[in-house]
């Protein structure tokens, strides 16, 4: 592959998967073209892990300050296990070392504002119907945005009520209640939209009006159109429903093993980091109130 659309794929997936801000986004970018312009290489199977090694090497030479050397790195390293990751590199980038850094916290809507988000898409029309039953369903199961899209129609127990999600880091499988709202409005859409669809046999529960799967990238701007037309100003992504789910469900008392198992993290030091996310919303209601 080109290292050009290699890049491109990339970014694509810090935008929408991991919902990082146009900001980072712009950052991983310069990072990744200051080094494939000192690197010098055009396809992805020229790639090595020694590249970063010796651009670090670079850098340092270079006088560059250790945050910066340390920031660089982690971008490259990032998108070479991304490619790893994806099939399209065969090569391990975790043994190259880089600086630790602080990890920031995740930005989470209040309920007020989520319930503003699922108000905006329009019922009258299928394709409303359909972006409000995945915003239900994604924020009421947690689920990462690859995991959304690629749900399909057997994994979904009417009986049960939970879907049987196939977990994209590590193809593990994870069984999930849906919560009530969330239930409603996919019932509503399988009934009155999914049925109809010109693809109804397909496997995959959302599709688009030509019965196709819905790409991450078009999913990431129905977010975004509909969080502007709800006024939220903060900016936000498809993941920043999954972050919204997972704070919620801890200040609402839930169990940190139990948050842990419904996102899927192997580790339980990830799921971690939401109860400083937690604390510091209810200090800072706190504060508002005694204020």
């Amino acid at each position: 592959m080109r290292i050009d659309d290699a890049i491109d794929r990339f970014l694509e997936y810090i935008l929408v998967e991991k919902g990082l801000s146009n900001q980072t986004y712009n950052n991983y970018k310069e990072d990744l073209e200051l080094f494939f312009r000192f690197l010098k290489k055009e396809d992805t199977d020229q790639l090595d892990y020694l590249d970063i090694k010796k651009y670090i090497v670079y850098l340092g030479n270079e006088g560059k300050s250790s945050s910066t050397i340390s920031r660089r790195a982690i971008t490259i390293k990032s998108f070479y296990t991304f490619l790893t990751r994806e099939n399209i590199l065969k090569i391990e980038a975790k043994t190259i070392e880089t600086p630790k850094i602080g990890k920031h916290l995740p930005s989470v809507l209040s309920i007020e504002d989520i319930e503003s988000l699922f108000e905006q898409p329009d019922l009258s029309k299928d394709i409303g119907i359909r972006d409000r039953a995945m915003l239900e369903v994604m924020y009421s199961c947690g689920l990462r945005v690859s995991e959304l899209l690629n749900l399909k129609l057997s994994s979904f127990s009417t009986s049960l009520n939970c879907i049987k999600v196939v977990q994209g880091k590590g193809n593990k499988d994870r069984i999930i209640p849906i919560g009530e709202f969330a239930l409603e409005y996919l019932n509503k859409y399988i009934k009155e939209v999914r049925n109809k669809n010109v693809n109804k046999k397909s496997d995959y529960l959302f599709l688009n009006h030509h019965g196709e799967v819905l790409t991450r990238q078009f999913f990431w701007k129905q977010v975004k159109k509909y969080a502007e037309m709800a006024g939220i100003k903060d900016e936000i992504s498809p993941h920043t429903l999954r972050h919204s789910f997972a704070t919620h469900l801890l200040e609402c008392g839930a169990e940190l093993i139990m948050v842990q198992q419904m996102l899927g993290h192997s580790k339980i030091t990830t799921t971690q980091i939401y109860t400083h996310v937690s604390t510091k919303r209810i200090l800072s209601a706190y504060d508002k109130y005694m204020n």
